[in-house]
């Protein structure tokens, strides 16, 4: 089973992922892929992920890829709509358009996110 984090980090996680997976090809080990998809905050994942958008993913898990105007069909909304929340999904990579349709290429997504209270 496949699963696509999603969590809050910044720039550092990225660049010491980054960093590692570079030292790691340089002595010949094979990086692992990283499924893994970083906010910067709280409010840019809630942005990208509103319900409408994760209500699209849903529909595509474990369907292969569709068309757009199904995926309308099968939530209900008009094309155009969910021709904007597809984009804003890919923009993000979480799902992937390819000659034959949008798909989302994990099993389930875990989200990882700490709340803490305001200084």
């Amino acid at each position: 089973m496949t699963t696509l984090r999603v969590r809050i980090g910044d720039f550092t996680d990225m660049k010491s992922n980054f960093a590692q997976t570079w030292k790691d090809a340089e002595v010949g080990k094979r990086a692992k892929p990283r499924h893994e998809l970083i906010f910067r905050t709280y409010e840019d994942m809630h942005r990208v992920l509103s319900p409408a958008r994760l209500e699209v993913v849903m529909v595509l898990a474990g369907q292969g890829p569709l068309s757009m105007r199904e995926v309308a069909r099968r939530v209900g909304r008009d094309v155009k709509a969910v021709h904007s929340d597809i984009t804003a999904l890919i923009n993000c990579g979480m799902i992937d358009r390819t000659e034959e349709g949008i798909s989302f290429p994990y099993d389930r997504i875990h989200l990882d996110v700490d709340i803490e209270a305001a200084a």
